[in-house]
């Protein structure tokens, strides 16, 4: 029984001092998957009408996915972002785990605009490597105030991985 009360006062210190009414978190969830989703809307501005231009001509590893899996893998890993972010919000204290992830989403941001904007995959990489170094620390920073949250931003990371080879690859087959 002291092994529960333990894990038990464990967890309950991870909760907030005063919890936000039901109409806040509805409201700070709808807005942490809102601005996940929003960047990468705005990335998909600079992407889709490169896809069938400049993406098409250059060489690719056969490794490559089909341009159509890319949107829902996206969509799919943004909805999640934004969901891990609001469970830690929920948390509190999370200024630092927040922070973390706020660099990540401002890195991902950025990255379609300089590969496919610029049309650079150096730059690309130059950017999605310090990308998929934030995101392990935010899964960091999130385990260290509440694990499941980490685990959401997994696939995220996996992903990103997969791209990161996948930027090099483009960028050593076409440089």
């Amino acid at each position: 029984m002291a092994n529960q009360d333990t894990a038990e006062q464990a967890f309950d210190a991870q909760e907030p001092a005063t919890k936000p009414s039901v109409t806040m978190q509805v409201v700070a969830l709808l807005l942490a998957v809102g601005l996940c989703v929003g960047v990468g809307v705005a990335g998909a501005l600079f992407t889709t009408p490169k896809i069938p231009t400049w993406y098409a001509g250059l060489e690719k590893p056969p490794w490559t996915p089909p341009n159509y899996l890319f949107g829902p893998v996206w969509t799919t890993l943004y909805i999640l972002m934004g969901i891990a972010a609001w469970l830690v919000w929920r948390k509190g204290d999370s200024g630092v785990a927040l922070t973390f992830f706020g660099v990540q989403l401002a890195l991902n941001a950025i990255w379609s605009p300089i590969f496919f904007g610029l049309e650079s995959p150096l730059l690309g990489l130059l950017v999605i490597v310090p990308l998929w170094l934030m995101i392990g620390v935010t899964i960091y920073g999130f385990a260290r105030r509440w694990w499941p949250a980490a685990l959401l931003l997994v696939p995220y990371l996996l992903w990103v991985s997969y791209a990161s080879c996948l930027n090099f690859a483009i960028w050593r087959l076409n440089g």
